[in-house]
């Protein structure tokens, strides 16, 4: 089959509101581009926080979901939210009738690494790892750390996830990041190298197509996670420009 995945390096601020303009943009683009999925960054709705206000962000929502079923496009979208009065990081999947497929919520979440644990992972909690019927295929979703466990903010052991997807059935694992960043040396070559060489390894390694997106905030500062799909092979098959907000695609034909 023909698959069509739309990819957003768009901004994601502490302001919902200013989320919301970015992923109705991005809806759009992937609506006049005739993707089958949209994938926004971790946290692209919410903000990257569990303080986020929550009557804006079930506004917000419901507003995103509306445009996306308007234009028929399936979401893989990146919010925090609230479920059953637990906050979750997560990456939500809607089909492009507007059906709402469940969601993935970052396991391997970023803290200290010394007693006692300071950051998200007190924050958020984690749901069991699933994948998706996704029209003809089945998909599964990482957010940022889980994909490659940065031992310098992963506080519990590697449990190896994309290989868990794959095991589970996924044929493309659609990946959301909200890379941390600066101008240094160490943001700009290593760990963007870091993070880089896992998506590149993981796909290869374990025969599976990985899109990924970065946060593209501070827009002055390249990102600190290339954005783009690999499809298994030894390179990228697309990628996005490293700088500022950017929207693309990606086509190829699955088995």
């Amino acid at each position: 089959m023909i698959f069509k995945v739309a990819l957003a390096q768009i901004p994601v601020e502490k302001s919902i509101s200013a989320n919301l303009k970015s992923v109705k943009n991005a809806i759009r683009f992937a609506a006049e581009n005739q993707a089958n999925i949209l994938l926004t960054p971790e946290g692209s709705l919410s903000g990257y926080t569990h303080e986020f206000d929550r009557p804006e962000l079930k506004d917000a929502l419901a507003e995103t979901e509306a445009t996306a079923r308007e234009l028929k496009v399936g979401l893989a979208l990146g919010t925090c939210a609230d479920e059953a009065g637990q906050c979750y990081n997560m990456l939500r999947f809607y089909l492009p009738d507007g059906t709402y497929l469940g969601s993935h919520t970052k396991t391997l979440r970023c803290g200290s690494l010394d007693d006692p644990r300071i950051g998200e992972v007190n924050h958020f909690g984690v749901k069991p790892l699933v994948v998706f019927a996704y029209q003809d295929l089945t998909i599964g979703g990482l957010i940022c750390n889980d994909l490659w466990a940065n031992p310098t903010c992963t506080p519990m052991d590697d449990t190896f996830l994309a290989y868990k997807l794959k095991r589970l059935g996924a044929q493309i694992i659609f990946h959301a990041v909200n890379g941390g960043r600066d101008e240094s040396d160490f943001s700009q070559q290593v760990v963007r190298t870091f993070h880089e060489m896992n998506v590149l390894m993981l796909s290869h390694g374990y025969q599976i197509p990985i899109a990924t997106v970065d946060n593209a905030a501070p827009v002055t500062i390249e990102v600190s996670s290339i954005g783009g799909v690999v499809t298994g092979g030894t390179g990228w098959a697309m990628r996005l420009p490293v700088l500022g907000e950017q929207l693309g695609c990606y086509e190829w034909q699955i088995r």
